[in-house]
């Protein structure tokens, strides 16, 4: 943060910048209660989740802050996408090494109200508090489904046919791109970065790592055609892992299948270690989705419809474990699967 107008007092905090944000929904009572109340539709269940994000980890220092505000919605929110559930309600504990400044605090606020817009959720309660370390955002989402709808990850089985929604290793370039730059990054893979189409590329990666868009519009989709789901938040392999391990069965997948920006294309055809960005890197928020074959083509169909670009990357099968093959047939192996904080 810079070294602007400082806020003084959570009460300051919470009624300027973040009572505005749950406006509109009667549980919250303005934030001036230490609860909020959550009402589901009759025959829905509630699906909770809880994600933090902290400076250094998981945003930069300087990142706008109305990205900063987005993302911490909007990597909760995806998980909420996987399950089939629509977003309804979250609650927000904001840690800071000092008081926050006030244009900071009013730009992260904009952002976080742009997401719930976006997402049709409000803001019902949190915490604010002064600790030493970076700065911190913990935020936990309720959604709902119709009772006992929830898609789950771990019901996978072997003969499912394996989907991703949009492309995968967009993030990863955008990180990439958020530290180097362009000028510096690309010509190490091989390509140029004056090329025509490459600045559309390059905003589109760079928006994939700081304003994830939850893939909500695939709610119908998976609530109607998927066994199982879950977001890719840690990266392609290890969630892909993840799903198997816990429904019992392997995978294999087709890395010439995996949907890819042009320029992350590009950027493997040149440096074929690259794969590493596409199958196993953390920040994608698609949808990884296994769906039975008698349903694939609804499911397809529906996705189209909603307007969600959903490939068929791979199969679920017996035995354990996820392998990768290249164009020949070949075994593909990682330097790792993805992202862990430990």
């Amino acid at each position: 943060m810079t070294a602007g107008k400082r806020i003084h007092g959570e009460e300051a905090i919470i009624q300027q910048f973040l009572a505005p944000l749950a406006a509109g929904y009667a549980g919250a009572y303005a934030l001036k209660d230490d609860c909020a109340a959550i009402t589901p539709t009759p025959g829905h269940d509630v699906i909770v989740k809880t994600d933090p994000v902290a400076e250094g980890v998981h945003f930069h220092a300087d990142d706008p802050p109305e990205d900063i505000g987005w993302k911490a919605l909007a990597v909760n929110v995806s998980d909420l996408a996987a399950k089939a559930a629509r977003p309804v309600a979250y609650l927000m504990a904001l840690s800071f090494p000092e008081a926050p400044e006030a244009d900071w605090m009013r730009r992260f606020a904009d952002g976080l109200g742009d997401a719930q817009r976006a997402f049709g959720m409000h803001l019902i309660g949190g915490d604010t508090d002064r600790r030493p370390g970076p700065v911190s955002i913990t935020i936990t989402v309720f959604g709902e489904v119709p009772s006992g709808r929830m898609v789950q990850r771990a019901a996978a089985k072997p003969g499912d046919r394996l989907y991703v929604s949009g492309a995968l290793g967009s993030a990863a370039l955008g990180l990439a791109l958020r530290r180097n730059g362009a000028a510096a990054l690309l010509p190490r893979w091989g390509l140029d970065p004056r090329a025509p189409t490459a600045p559309g590329d390059w905003h589109a990666a760079l928006d994939a790592y700081l304003r994830p868009k939850p893939r909500l519009a695939l709610r119908t989709a998976l609530a109607t055609h998927a066994r199982a789901a879950m977001d890719l938040s840690d990266g392609l392999a290890k969630d892909l892992g993840r799903m198997c391990k816990a429904s019992g069965c392997g995978a294999t997948v087709d890395l010439a299948r995996l949907p890819m920006l042009p320029v992350v294309a590009r950027a493997v055809a040149a440096e074929p270690a690259l794969w590493q960005a596409a199958a196993a890197s953390g920040d994608d928020y698609e949808v990884l989705a296994a769906i039975p074959p008698s349903e694939s083509a609804g499911f397809e169909a529906a996705a189209h419809r909603d307007g969600v670009p959903v490939t068929h990357i791979g199969d679920c099968r017996d035995g354990a474990g996820v392998e990768f093959r290249d164009a020949s047939g070949a075994t593909v192996t990682f330097a790792s699967t993805g992202w862990d904080h430990f």
